[in-house]
C-alpha cells in the first residue's frame, strides 16, 4: 500500500488574495486539489418578513501534501 497524503483545509482570509493564499499553502509544503466557494447570508427584517441576503463569498482551498 502507498503512504496516504493528509489533506488540509485552507481558508482565504479577510483581507487576503488568492495568490498570497496559494503561497502560503505552498510555504506550508501543500498544494491545492479543490477549491471550494459558499455564499455567506445574512438575515434582515424587510416588510415583517425575514429575508437572507448574500453578503460575501466565503473560499476554501483543500491541500495535499507534497
Amino acid at each position: 500500500m502507498g503512504k496516504k497524503s493528509k489533506k488540509v483545509l485552507y481558508e482565504l482570509q479577510e483581507n487576503e488574495t488568492i495568490a498570497s493564499c496559494l503561497d502560503r499553502m505552498k510555504k506550508d509544503g501543500y498544494m491545492p486539489v479543490r477549491r471550494m466557494e459558499k455564499p455567506i447570508f445574512e438575515e434582515k427584517e424587510i416588510n415583517g418578513k425575514k429575508e437572507y441576503i448574500p453578503v460575501k463569498q466565503q473560499i476554501v482551498f483543500e491541500g495535499k501534501s507534497l
